[in-house]
């Protein structure tokens, strides 16, 4: 009887995954992805389809991923305090990652811009580029992006207070700001004077802000799916994991939206 019990009852707080395809399947995804991205850069015939396929591979094999995850923490209980920690330190050293990706960025940037070379013209920006006005859409997206912060640590501060109506209201806010964002930078993009190949300031630009915006991008789809989630009644006032995951992620797309504005945008022009 004793051995029953035993049996039936784990003796630590930790979740045992159970065996999944989807690892797998996101790997083999991703792989294919990066391959077909390359092979579509250098013109290779009907290499875009096999691109988006990936891409729609990548994007179903992510999705029940996360499903069964979200099956985990809400429905099974598998989620207990330790492992709470466990997938926030997981976060938290992926927001760290990022980081360096984007140090990397700016890296490059005043590698150039702090010493122009002859080829440059011995001036930043360099002769011949007209750089985009800090003051103008750059202000605004600034304006739009913080406030998107704010909107979300409402949201996230109702959530903890048992304000269903607030946290609801402030994720949506956060999701329509962070979609006028995204917008705004497509336009700015469309009337700029300079483009990718236009030498390393064309290059360190669109390389810096066109990253960040992926980021926005994915953001807000993580801050579109804790709003779906809070909709649903998946998170609670002592339990919503995977939304403060989002709204730490989002912090960090904010910070280094800023200093993107400082660098490039303002020192940068």
């Amino acid at each position: 009887m004793t051995n029953l019990i035993r049996s039936n009852f784990q003796a630590h707080p930790f979740h045992l995954v159970s065996p999944s395809p989807w690892p797998l399947y996101t790997c083999v995804a991703l792989y294919t992805l990066t391959t077909t991205g390359v092979l579509t850069m250098h013109g290779f015939s009907d290499a875009g389809y096999f691109w988006m396929s990936a891409l729609l591979s990548l994007i179903l094999s992510m999705s029940f991923w996360w499903r069964d995850v979200i099956s985990e923490g809400t429905y099974l209980g598998n989620h207990t305090l330790a492992v709470q920690q466990g997938l926030n330190m997981g976060v938290a050293l992926f927001i760290v990652s990022e980081a360096l990706f984007f140090l990397a960025i700016f890296w490059a940037f005043f590698h150039s811009a702090l010493s122009p070379t002859v080829e440059l013209g011995a001036q930043w920006p360099p002769m011949g580029i007209a750089a985009i006005n800090p003051f103008e859409l750059p202000l605004l997206n600034t304006v739009i992006l913080l406030s998107s912060g704010v909107t979300v640590t409402y949201a996230h501060h109702s959530l903890i207070q048992g304000n269903r109506s607030g946290a609801l209201n402030g994720l949506l806010a956060t999701v329509i700001l962070a979609i006028l964002f995204t917008a705004l930078q497509g336009v700015e993009y469309t009337v700029s004077s300079f483009t990718l190949s236009d030498g390393i300031f064309g290059s360190s630009f669109y390389f810096g802000t066109g990253f960040h915006g992926l980021h926005v991008i994915i953001g807000t789809a993580f801050i579109a799916v804790g709003l779906w989630r809070v909709l649903a009644y998946h998170s609670t006032e002592n339990h919503h994991l995977g939304l403060e995951s989002s709204i730490l992620y989002w912090h960090f797309v904010d910070v280094v939206w800023l200093f993107l504005y400082i660098s490039i945008y303002y020192w940068g022009s």
